[in-house]
């Protein structure tokens, strides 16, 4: 700790470059400080610090660390209470650039597998990132010593020093009661469940906290079910979603996309309080959407296109600008290839040729002339031969009555299950479709992604970096995320382009396996060694990662422009 304080005091007004003396690690009163990266420049990305609290100082008990998912959830919780105190701290240091800038990758309101705080059997790990102050390109020490003796102190203080046992108690239970709630859902084949008294509406657009005074969910009594969970008095009920295909129907403004984008975020688990943190889905629900404009690089989505003109081959079919359609149809069968058991649709957002083709348009158009067949031919056949469940929000065709298990209409905002009601229409307005067959199977898209489809390569230099939530740079490249809807946390973005790292310099692709095994092995990977194991800095920092699931990692491969399938 004085060492740390007399290197500050002697590179005071020096060059920025004179920090780099700094690197290290230093004992203080309750920890450990280690000084991981400097950065090169106040202006350049911040540098990486770690403080090492041991168990002695802050007793972390082994019953909340006995299981990943209570590990998990201890650490999310801890990593909130860091952020919180650095949003309340007022004595920022001043200076250029980054100057004074203090950063923990702060948790929304999903609990993702993080590397932000890390639990080990010695010590709680706290990652941070900081800006080291400087006038101009010069050293500031005095401000530097006001950051690393009165604001970090300060911050620790009235975090991790002063959280309760009894919150952090409050998190290791909702970790037993989602996986209590998972293990039922597995039990009785529900692909979602809905808990009575969920708020499922947002703040706003922009704004992922519930919405004030919204309107609770009541499950219509036909969907009505009970899960005793630990950790409460009460049992939990609510409304399950049974595997098959159901529709989610009503007129506009009734909150039928609202409950979908509820399950689509229900892949995720959510924090107390969240609003959301009774609503669980399918952990392999894929949300499926039109993507005009998207890469495509040979995927055989000739089960739902076929014959186009030019005789374009669709068993292999490639593109640097897709259509609403085959964009759809690529999306469907990326999604089977890395192993989705449900499919998540909004009419809103697909592509109406790809959903529908009444049977009055079937009798203008021969099937001859028409190369798409159309998905509602195709979603008995997903359920039938497959066992992939659909759940889609449809408000526009009544022809998906034929095929549905299930039939909720949302009214006021309010779920009631019609299912009888659409069956009887079903049976008093009889509609006669054209029956499409074709090849539908899991194998039907087994593709292999060459080594030389990662071209990091930047003039001199190797690069590959996430900008935000939905862009990754690799080399002279990007790569395109925006409609890769259930990629919440950019710390997950930052996390697949460290993986993209990762693979280039592991030479991973030379191995020449099925995407499927792939991921399967990423996946062992991070189970086995964390997610620090694609980190820049493994050994000491690992850097602000989110777990990405093996979806949304199939999707940034799928839509590398330089990608070459075998």
């Amino acid at each position: 700790m004085k060492k740390l304080q007399q290197l500050l005091k002697n590179i005071d007004g020096k060059g920025y470059k004179a920090y780099k003396s700094i690197q290290g690690s230093y004992a203080f009163e309750q920890y450990q400080l280690s000084i991981d990266y400097v950065q090169g420049d106040p202006f350049a990305s911040p540098s990486k610090i770690r403080v090492i609290i041991p168990n002695s100082n802050r007793p972390i008990k082994e019953e909340w660390k006995q299981s990943k998912e209570r590990n998990i959830y201890t650490a999310d919780h801890l990593a909130r209470t860091v952020a919180n105190a650095i949003e309340k701290e007022s004595s920022f240091a001043k200076g250029s650039g980054k100057s004074g800038l203090l950063h923990i990758d702060k948790p929304g309101q999903e609990i993702l597998e993080r590397t932000a705080v890390q639990l080990n059997n010695k010590a709680t790990v706290i990652c941070l990132s900081i800006g080291l102050p400087a006038n101009g390109r010069r050293i500031n020490g005095k401000e530097a010593e006001k950051l690393f003796f009165a604001m970090i102190p300060s911050i620790l203080k009235n975090s991790i020093f002063s959280v309760s046992d009894e919150e952090l108690e409050k998190s290791v239970q909702l970790a037993d009661q989602h996986i209590a709630i998972r293990e039922e859902m597995k039990k009785q084949d529900w692909i979602a469940f809905v808990a009575d008294g969920a708020i499922l509406p947002r703040k706003s657009g922009v704004s992922n906290r519930p919405l004030q005074n919204a309107v609770p969910f009541e499950s219509p009594k036909e969907n009505g079910v009970t899960i005793d969970i630990p950790h409460r008095n009460q049992p939990l009920t609510g409304m399950a979603i049974t595997k098959g295909i159901s529709l989610i129907v009503g007129g506009g403004y009734h909150g039928k996309s609202t409950l979908l984008q509820a399950l689509e975020r229900g892949v995720y688990h959510h924090i107390q309080g969240d609003g959301r943190e009774y609503v669980l889905t399918d952990p392999n629900a894929v949300k499926i959407r039109a993507e005009d404009g998207r890469q495509v690089t040979s995927v055989n989505i000739s089960a739902f296109i076929n014959d186009l003109p030019h005789g374009q081959d669709t068993k292999k079919f490639s593109t640097e600008n897709a259509s609403g359609s085959t964009s759809q149809a690529t999306n469907v069968v990326e999604a089977i290839e890395a192993s989705a058991c449900t499919l998540l649709i909004d009419e809103d957002t697909s592509a109406t040729n790809f959903m529908i083709r009444d049977a009055r348009m079937q009798a203008l158009v021969a099937p001859e002339k028409e190369p798409i067949t159309p998905f509602i031919d195709k979603i008995k056949q997903l359920r039938d031969q497959l066992n992939v469940s659909t759940i889609l929000v449809m408000g526009g065709s009544g022809d998906y009555f034929d095929v549905a298990n299930e039939v909720i209409m949302m009214d006021q905002y309010k779920p009631y299950n019609v299912t009888e009601k659409a069956q009887q229409i079903v049976k008093d307005q009889p509609e006669t479709r054209s029956d499409y067959h074709g090849e539908l199977t899991t194998t039907m898209n087994q593709r292999t992604f060459l080594a030389n489809s990662l071209q990091l390569q930047k003039g001199k230099k190797k690069k590959v970096q996430a900008k935000g939530l939905d862009l990754i740079l690799m080399g002279n490249h990007s790569i395109q995320l925006q409609d890769v809807e259930q990629l919440v946390d950019s710390s997950q973005t930052r996390a697949i382009a460290e993986l993209l790292r990762y693979l280039d310099d592991k030479g991973v692709l030379k191995q020449a396996k099925p995407l499927t095994e792939l991921l399967d092995d990423i996946e062992a990977v991070i189970d086995q060694e964390g997610l620090q194991a694609f980190a820049p800095f493994p050994k000491q920092h690992p850097g602000d990662l989110a777990r990405p699931r093996r979806f949304e990692i199939a999707a940034c491969l799928n839509r590398i422009r330089t990608a070459k399938i075998k």
